[in-house]
C-alpha cells in the first residue's frame, strides 16, 4: 500500500495533514468523508458524480503538484456553483494519486 500527504483545511479553518492511499481509487472527497473532516452529509451529497457541488474546495498549491484537468462535467458543475474561485475544483473529480502528493486545499463554504 502506497500513501500519500495531503493536508485538508477544513471548514473552521483548521488544518489536517492526513495519510490518503493511492490504491484504493479513492478521491479527495473521500478522503474528506473518511477522517469526518466535513460535518456529515455536508459533503459528497451526489456520490462524486460532479452534479452537487458540495465537495467543491479550493486548491492552495496546484503548481507543486500534477492535477487533472477539469472534465467537462466538473466545469458545467463549477459554473453553477457558489463560492467559485480561480482555484475551485471539485473533490470527487481529483482521484488520489503519486502525482499529488503534497496537495494542499480548503473546503469551500456550505452555501
Amino acid at each position: 500500500m502506497s500513501d500519500i500527504k495531503i493536508t485538508i483545511i477544513d471548514r473552521e479553518g483548521k488544518s489536517h495533514e492526513v495519510d490518503a492511499p493511492t490504491d484504493m481509487n479513492m478521491n479527495i472527497m473521500e478522503v474528506v468523508r473518511a477522517y469526518e473532516l466535513a460535518e456529515e452529509g455536508t459533503i459528497g451529497i451526489c456520490g462524486g458524480m460532479a452534479m452537487c457541488a458540495s465537495c467543491q474546495c479550493y486548491v492552495l498549491n496546484e503548481k507543486d503538484v500534477n492535477l487533472p484537468e477539469k472534465n467537462p462535467d466538473e466545469e458545467a458543475m463549477l459554473w453553477e456553483a457558489f463560492n467559485v474561485k480561480e482555484n475551485s475544483r471539485l473533490g470527487c473529480q481529483i482521484h488520489i494519486t503519486e502525482e499529488i502528493n503534497g496537495l494542499i486545499v480548503e473546503l469551500a463554504p456550505e452555501s
